[in-house]
């Protein structure tokens, strides 16, 4: 293994609950080894990016029901195609060669599960989305 691809993984966080067994496919083995180390790893920056994403669409995202902003997180991940792509070379560029060789076998198998992944620590990132929260930081 190259220096960058041992300096990558050195600085991810571990997560003993992202098991790998023989069960799993090998979707779910790169979601569980790579993507999800990547993506705590990211946590701070992704609400940053965010933030930013509600700032450049006028803060509507702070006026709306906790409920509509939920689906406002889902439909920007989903349906904004420059936002999700920002999104997914912030993770892809934390791939090690190897990992990014074995992304694109299935690349969009691993978009999903790389979005659905971003979405989900979004939502559980809510309460720093709120309009005091998100001026202070």
């Amino acid at each position: 293994m190259n220096d960058r691809s041992t300096n990558l993984k050195s600085i991810r966080p571990s997560i003993p609950s992202a098991k790998v067994n023989a069960n799993m496919t090998s979707d779910e083995c790169f979601q569980n080894v790579t993507l999800r180390p990547i993506i705590k790893m990211q946590n701070h920056l992704l609400v940053m990016v965010f933030r930013n994403y509600i700032a450049k669409r006028k803060n509507v995202f702070y006026e709306l029901s906790l409920a509509k902003q939920l689906d406002y997180i889902e439909n920007a991940i989903h349906k904004d195609m420059k936002f999700r792509n920002s999104l997914k070379g912030m993770i892809i560029g934390q791939f090690t060669v190897e990992e990014y060789e074995s992304y694109t076998q299935n690349s969009s198998a691993l978009n999903k599960r790389m979005m659905s992944l971003v979405k989900d620590r979004l939502i559980s990132n809510i309460q720093l989305f709120t309009l005091p929260l998100a001026k202070a930081i």
